[in-house]
């Protein structure tokens, strides 16, 4: 009996071991398995369908599962499911296709075109939703236009009209003669259906017709004959038979952009992309039918503006049309898988990118999702589910669409038991393009099994509010292990969705519940956790929030309505929940353009505000008051104010001269305060000289330039631009005027070499700054910087030709650098103009202004709390004015409410990225933001914020960086001189330096001038100077007067101050220096091999003594040559005035009138100084010589060298003494060759034989201003008498950079004065030959009577302005006042002179001879 009880009890224990041991396996299992993902995706969607009415069409569907229940396939129509049960005409295939047996489709009753959405459902799993697609119907044939009888010259261009329907264009065909018509590339198909021939032949001939076919029932045009004339050979000018149009295409598409133009000769047809050529290239771009493009393969950089252009020897036209290219949604991060449990929080990601920016929506289990308190769009496109309930799992889909396309990706929700561990390694992939992940929590597999905790102790409520709870408790009575984390979750009563907020650490037992709603009541529990997993619930809690009892709830029905441009009427209703007596309304606004927030108290539940901007974006919300305070805002409501007409002008209208025959104006919209509406367009106006009749073009909203052209060569044009709206035209700029060209630019050869080159080093780069080449006649299309460490080939940039400044970066210190620049067109690369640089030595790393902060680190101090401050992140600076940024952060150690409780304040730290100026600003706030004013207009700012809380203080923060807006320049221009042209007493040069404060980017100049310095500011002359220039040239004022000039500078915000004035006063007649050469050129000379002055003879001019040199016989020839002369001028006066009675009334009438001409300066080239020049004769070799009449006998001659380099600066006459070439130059008489018919260059010799001639043989010289200078200057004539082994440059030889220069080859020949001279306009300034900016004289400062010291005076070189007809007239003017003299041999360009002289000159010559006479018995008395 024992052994019995004894076998039972061991049968017993054995049973209940094994059962212990099944039950362990039977949990390890559960607690490791967790259900796969399932496979279920579209293998076919169904695409875009044109189905033929009366035919079968299908869309297609097709999935992929591995499940065993298999897919049931549903279509939805416009959104809704289809009934296809009873349904004949249409039912699904088993594979899941939607066949129609036969399209139904009329005008009134359309029930198969819409757009279709395939929906596959696996009933143990969920569903899942295709991409929509389009069914089309093709509509009857009909046509807007049919082909018209038509004729067309032999080689020109037709075009036969056929508009049919869009969609019916791919079911077109021609016949001709009823024969198909074949295509090819002269014979085109346009995208209306219509029919281009270019370059027609007697082939062409014949009876036209189109046909639409395949659409269910065919329909044929009527016929038109087509007759082919022999071509007339009569220009006509080009016009276009058919000209492109607006056009959107999709990304990979192909389009044809048609342009067909006929005239005679054959058009030649160019496309342009905005100011970019376009050239054929194979398999991409194509020309078509002698002008249309077609582009293949199209993407996101093929849209912009197109131009096509077609001239021909007659004239040139353009049209323009916008390509627009959409780009159909992609993926850039598609929803992946979850595993979760309930109560958690999930986000699913999915991120898309289009053009236009699609638009994004999600799907469960085939119906949409409408976003509520628990599921919410976060992050733009995210889709976030709060408190996860079984009911959530399924399939989850992102649909991304726009105007392009849309696409579709599913993910898989499985939300898992809480027994059941979240795995720690990603499962299989629902499809290839889908990710999956785990939501965080408590991953890996189960450990072994193992006592739980029990539940929490004594859960209570410890802080209730409106919007958050604050919850305790007790640590259970069993909790099975030291690391206990809690969880505690909460729902709203009634509901089965839970939420769930974990505890931050181990041991923590409280926890804060936030956004919460008011007077709501909630369910609380806790569960705590160890490492064996969840332990037992606490008891549920039910707890109340506080109700929002005091202050008014939101004004509801707020409207608001714009009723004229600067105001909006606004309404709403009382508050539902009042509260008590409302006392006011406050109603708050904002402009959205610069987003701060104003108010304005209400007393009624409507308003009118008023002085609002015009088609402005505004935002209003209005707040009730109680006796309580302010109650919960309304949601803001958003308004545009009306539009007008524009309130300003169009901004920096320029001109560029293109050619002979054409103008390129370019501008900038109006500023946006004086937009006052979505521009449309522009209207342009010009007008020829002075005619009051103009011409108009218009433009485009979105293009700011137009070419004109057709214009005439050599005529003076005036502009203005002003911008269009809907509710009219606004103002015009002011007329700015410009010259075309008398003939075009030259690019059969490569550019002259820059006219100057200057370097400023810094730390790490060098700032290069230049002119371009002098003689402007030849192409420049933009030009080549070289640089490099001892040679300048070793980087190399290209610029803009317009560009006249560059940066070179990242330089190393302390390095000498060589800099090379080079003009180039398409022939090729000019001579190159070097320079040399060193860059500047590190700064001291120690200097004063760098933040001591940043050097020393903050010295450690205990603090009982070890958690340490967090940075404030989300740095972001908002840019309010040209002056003040807002600086804005957020703080992760506030609650999520982000209030500031406590005695926390943060630290904002700026500073600019000038490296000159490293000084950094602080500045402390208690809030959240800060706004930062004070700072300098168009600079770029830095800003990061620390947060200090007590004795505690984080890092700084991550910066954010932010540039304040332009405004207009604070100061004028600096260091305004003003210099007079060498031998052009008419022309003064005015340089300047830019303002120090420009507040922006200086995109002009302008000039005022007057004789009268207290004059109003409209009366004085303006000079617009367009660019960055800083020199200018101004032209024909008037002899012996005093001119006051003031400089102000310009930017893209409008005008800065003025300079004060600086006074200038020009000579009496010719120029000082040219005097003192001609009275040098009066000493004996000793004759050479060649004629030329003795190198030794100092030849100075009378400016020290008055003598022209100390030897007592050099007075007695002078004498004897003075009286001579005056002899012979007697002699010629009386011949002369014997000849003026043959003056017609006529011519004398003619002379007064341009004399009356003189009264006033303020109009450039009215005045004309009729007053003719002294004569200094010398009678043995007849030489008319201008005389300065100056009554100063120590006239100022300063000659200021401007080096090449600031270091460079050598004395005035360093070169002359030992240069007898120069020397030469500079006693010489001045001679050169008349402007004549023969376009032949006058030989050496014969330049050399001249110097003995008749004044009869006296040539007019276009380019006098150069010939008898005492600079250093060059010109071709004396470049031609360099020995062949010198440098055409006088310094060439002594330049620290000659190993790199290029020998210059010298001229071989004169320059042909028959080319035209190029128009001088204040907005074109054109230079003339070359010259070098070593000298610049100042000979006419400090003269008529005033003394002056020398001033050096270094400044850029000015370009010369070749003289125009009218400096020929002036010279012509001269020689019109001498006798004829006979030649003694004839030459081949003889001036004729004129035979006759007016009594009223002869009086003024007379006068001359009166002063001349004194002079000369005052030199004859002197001791």
């Amino acid at each position: 009996m024992a052994e019995r009880g004894a076998l039972w009890l061991l049968s017993l224990l054995c049973l209940t071991f094994l059962c212990t041991e099944s039950a362990a396996a039977k949990h390890v299992d559960k607690g490791s398995a967790a259900q796969p993902f399932s496979p279920f995706w579209f293998t076919v969607e169904p695409q875009d369908t044109l189905a033929i009415r009366g035919n079968s069409a299908m869309l297609n569907c097709t999935t992929h599962s591995d499940a065993a229940t298999p897919t049931r396939i549903e279509w939805k129509k416009d959104g809704t499911f289809m009934s296809l049960v009873s349904d004949e005409r249409r039912h699904i295939l088993p594979d899941g296709v939607l066949f129609f047996n036969h399209v139904v489709h009329s005008k009134h009753n359309k029930p198969d075109e819409g757009t279709y959405q395939c929906v596959a459902t696996i009933d143990s799993l969920g569903s899942i939703s295709s991409r929509t697609a389009r069914l089309a119907v093709a509509g009857m044939p009909r046509f807007a236009s049919q082909p018209a009888p038509s004729t067309v010259r032999l080689g020109d261009s037709q075009v036969m009209a056929c508009e049919v329907n869009s969609d019916l264009v791919p079911f077109t065909r021609w016949e001709k003669d009823r024969q198909p018509l074949e295509l090819s590339t002269r014979l085109l198909l346009l995208p209306s259906g219509a029919l281009v021939i270019n370059n027609a032949s007697e082939a062409d001939a014949g009876l036209y017709r189109c046909l639409v076919e395949n659409v269910g029932s065919s329909k044929t045009s009527d016929e038109a004959q087509l007759q082919v004339l022999p071509e007339t050979e009569d220009e006509r000018k080009p016009e276009f038979l058919v000209q492109p149009a607006a056009v959107i295409k999709v990304v990979g598409n192909s389009v044809l952009l048609p342009c067909v133009v006929s005239g005679f000769p054959a058009p030649n047809v160019r496309w342009m992309l905005g100011d970019k050529l376009l050239q054929e290239s194979e398999g991409r771009l194509e020309l078509l039918a002698g002008g249309s493009l077609q582009i293949f393969n199209l993407t996101e950089e093929d849209a912009g503006v197109y131009t096509c252009m077609a001239d021909n020897s007659n004239a040139t036209i353009e049209a323009q049309a916008q390509l627009t290219m959409q780009v159909p949604p992609q993926f850039i991060k598609r929803p992946a898988n979850i595993y979760a449990h309930e109560s958690m929080d999930i986000v699913f990601e999915c991120e898309v990118s289009g053009s236009p920016a699609p638009t994004v929506k999600w799907v469960k289990n085939g119906d949409a999702v409408i976003p509520s308190d628990y599921f919410k769009i976060v992050k733009e496109h995210n889709l976030q589910v709060l408190g996860l309930v079984k009911s959530d799992e399924g399939f989850y889909q992102c649909l991304a669409e726009n105007d392009a396309g849309n696409i579709q990706s599913s993910a898989q929700l499985v939300i898992l038991d809480h027994d059941v561990s979240l795995p720690s390694f990603p499962p299989p992939s629902l499809t290839p393009n889908t990710t999956d992940h785990v939501t965080p929590g408590s991953g890996g597999v189960a450990g072994p099994a193992g006592p739980t905790p029990t539940a929490p102790r004594d859960v209570v409520a410890s802080l209730v509010s409106t919007r958050f709870i604050k919850l305790t408790w007790r640590q259970p009575a069993e909790p099975h292990g030291d690391e206990i984390t809690y969880s505690v979750f909460y729902s709203l009563e009634g509901t089965s969705r839970e939420r769930v907020v974990n505890t931050s650490r181990p041991g923590e037992m409280q926890v804060t519940i936030q956004s919460l709603m008011p007077d709501t009541k909630y369910r609380f529990r806790v569960v705590a956790h160890n490492s064996n997993g969840p332990g037992e619930s606490s008891a549920a809690l039910k707890v109340a929030t506080q109700a929002e009892v005091q202050v008014p709830g939101p004004a509801p029905n707020l409207q608001a309505v714009s009723n004229t441009p600067t105001s909006v009427s606004l309404s709403w209703d009382k508050p539902l929940t009042g509260n008590g007596e409302l006392l006011t309304y406050k109603l708050y606004y904002i402009d959205k353009t610069f987003g701060t927030e104003q108010d304005v108290d209400i007393d009624g539940q409507s308003y009118n505000m008023n002085g609002l901007k015009k088609n402005t974006e505004y935002s209003f919300r209005v707040v009730a008051n109680n006796k309580h305070g302010p109650g919960v805002s309304t949601e803001d409501i958003n308004v545009r104010t009306l539009s007008d007409v524009p309130s300003a002008p169009p901004q920096n209208l320029t001109l560029e001269v293109q050619n002979s025959k054409s103008i390129m104006l370019r501008w900038q919209p109006p500023p946006l305060s004086g937009q006052n509406g979505e521009i449309t367009g522009y209207k342009i106006r010009y007008r020829k000289g002075s005619r009051r009749s103009e011409a108009a073009e218009i433009t485009g909203g979105t293009q700011l330039s137009k070419l004109i052209d057709g214009l005439e060569r050599g005529t003076e044009y005036s502009f203005r631009v002003s911008a269009v709206t809907v509710n009219g035209t606004g103002p015009a700029t002011d007329w700015t005027a410009t010259e075309t060209f008398e003939s075009d630019l030259d690019e059969s050869r490569v550019p002259d070499q820059p006219s100057s080159l200057h370097v400023r080093p810094l730390i790490n780069s060098i700032v290069v700054s230049w002119t371009p080449p002098e003689n402007q006649d030849i192409v420049v299309r933009g030009y080549t910087i070289g640089y490099g460490i001892g040679s300048p080939h070793a980087q190399t940039i290209k610029v803009d030709y317009k560009q006249r400044y560059y940066t070179i970066e990242n330089l190393d210190a302390s390095s000498h650098y060589v800099i090379t620049l080079k003009a180039f067109n398409n022939v090729g690369e000019g001579i190159p103009v070097y320079e040399s640089a060193i860059t500047r030595p590190q700064s001291d790393p120690t200097d004063p202004d760098v933040d001591l902060y940043e050097l020393f680190p903050a010295p450690y101090t205990p603090v009982p709390d070890p958690s340490p401050m967090m940075p404030p992140v989300g740095v972001q600076s908002s840019v309010l004015s040209h002056d003040t940024i807002k600086v804005t952060w957020a703080d992760n150690s506030l609650p999520k409410n982000q209030k500031i409780t406590d005695n926390r304040f943060y630290t904002v730290r700026w500073k600019t990225n000038i490296p000159a100026n490293t000084k950094v600003k602080m500045a402390n706030t208690t809030s959240l933001n800060h706004m930062v004013t004070g700072l300098k207009p168009n600079t770029l700012y830095e800003f990061s914020v620390m947060v200090t809380k007590g004795r505690r203080t984080s890092t700084w923060s991550m910066t954010a960086q932010g540039t304040t807006f332009e405004t207009i320049p604070s100061s004028s221009p600096k260091d305004v001189t003003v210099v007079s042209k060498e031998n052009k007493p008419r022309t003064i040069i005015v340089n300047w330096q830019p303002p120090s404060e420009a507040n922006g980017k200086i995109t002009g100049y302008i000039i005022y001038y007057s004789t009268d310095v207290n004059a109003e500011v409209h009366d004085w002359v303006i000079e617009p100077v367009v660019g960055n220039r800083l020199t200018h040239q101004i032209q024909e004022l008037t002899l012996d007067t005093t001119y006051y000039f003031k400089i102000q500078a310009r930017n893209s915000k409008g005008m800065g101050p003025m300079s004060e004035a600086v006074n200038f006063r020009t000579p009496k007649t010719e120029s000082s220096d040219k005097m003192a050469n001609d009275q040098a050129s009066n000493l004996p000379p000793k004759q050479g091999p060649s004629g030329n002055q003795d190198p030794q003879d100092p030849g100075t001019s009378v400016g020290k003594s008055g003598v022209g040199s100390n030897s007592e016989n050099h007075i007695v020839v002078i004498i004897i040559i003075i009286s001579v002369g005056a002899f012979t001028i007697i002699v010629v006066v009386v011949g002369a005035f014997l000849c003026t009675r043959r003056t017609t009334s006529h011519q004398k009438k003619k002379r007064a009138a341009s004399k009356s001409a003189n009264g006033s300066h303020k109009y450039k080239g009215n005045a004309k100084d009729l007053k003719p020049p002294d004569l200094w004769i010398h009678h043995e070799r007849l030489e008319l010589k201008p005389m300065d009449k100056s009554p100063d006998p120590n006239p100022v001659m300063t000659e200021t060298p401007i080096p090449r380099t600031s270091q460079d600066i050598t004395p005035a006459d360093s070169g002359l003494e030992n240069n007898p070439h120069l020397q030469q130059r500079r006693n010489s008489y001045r001679e050169s060759v008349r402007n004549t018919p023969s376009t032949e260059p006058l030989p050496p010799a014969a330049a050399a034989s001249s110097q003995a001639s008749c004044p009869s043989e006296i040539m007019a010289d276009p380019e006098g201003s150069y010939h008898g200078s005492s600079t250093t200057e060059e010109e071709p004539s004396y470049s031609s008498n360099l020995p062949p082994h010198r440098s055409a440059h006088p310094h060439a030889h002594a330049h620290p950079l000659k190993s790199f220069a290029v020998p210059a080859i010298p001229a071989t020949s004169y320059p042909s004065y028959e080319s035209p001279a190029l128009p001088s306009t204040p907005l074109l300034a054109q230079s003339g030959p070359p010259t070098h900016p070593h000298v610049v004289k100042t000979a006419s400062i400090g003269t008529l009577g005033r003394t002056r010291t020398p001033m050096v005076v270094i400044v850029p070189n000015a370009p010369d302005v070749p003289e125009t007809s009218k400096m020929l007239e002036d010279v012509d003017s001269v020689l019109a006042s001498l006798p004829p003299c006979p030649s003694p041999a004839p030459r081949s360009n003889p001036v004729p002179l004129p035979q006759n002289y007016e009594p009223d000159e002869l009086t003024e010559e007379m006068a001359h001879l009166e002063g001349l006479m004194k002079d000369l018995n005052a030199i004859t008395t002197a001791p």
